[in-house]
């Protein structure tokens, strides 16, 4: 019996704490808005989960994020302004498309560096086995 309690206290605060997990609805002044913040949150990264856009997110700090991207569009600004003030908080890390400057030129490079190091390391080894291929052919041949 005593078991059934402790199960029925933790069932109880879990309910509780998911209900209190909850955030508010974010209200907009029209359809126009709305479409702006879905279109921002895409383009925004959360700052604490592995590649994933403030819009999927369910981290605590994606929604703090949200919210303060809602108040800045009541507030007037346009879309630039608030990627420029989530930027100066937080970093380009924020935008899942920073600009090319020098802090992010290894950021835009690295993929083609490592394309051109795949590219080089396959040429070496179908070379290579092109080689021990023609070896043995002469090998075979000759005996």
């Amino acid at each position: 019996m005593k078991l059934k309690s402790i199960v029925t206290a933790f069932l109880a605060i879990a309910v509780s704490l998911s209900v209190m997990a909850q955030q508010e609805p974010l209200v907009f002044e029209n359809q126009a808005q709305q479409d702006r913040f879905d279109k921002l949150t895409k383009e925004l990264r959360c700052l604490v989960c592995q590649n994933q856009n403030l819009a999927d997110s369910d981290a605590q700090l994606a929604h703090d994020l949200r919210r303060e991207v809602h108040e800045l569009l009541l507030s007037g600004r346009n879309d630039d302004e608030i990627k420029q003030f989530l930027v100066d908080r937080y970093g380009d890390f924020v935008l899942y498309r920073p600009p090319v400057q020098t802090n992010t030129y290894l950021l835009w490079i690295a993929p083609l560096i490592l394309l051109l190091i795949g590219a080089w390391i396959l040429r070496a080894s179908i070379g290579k086995r092109s080689e021990m291929l023609a070896n043995q052919d002469q090998t075979d041949t000759t005996d």
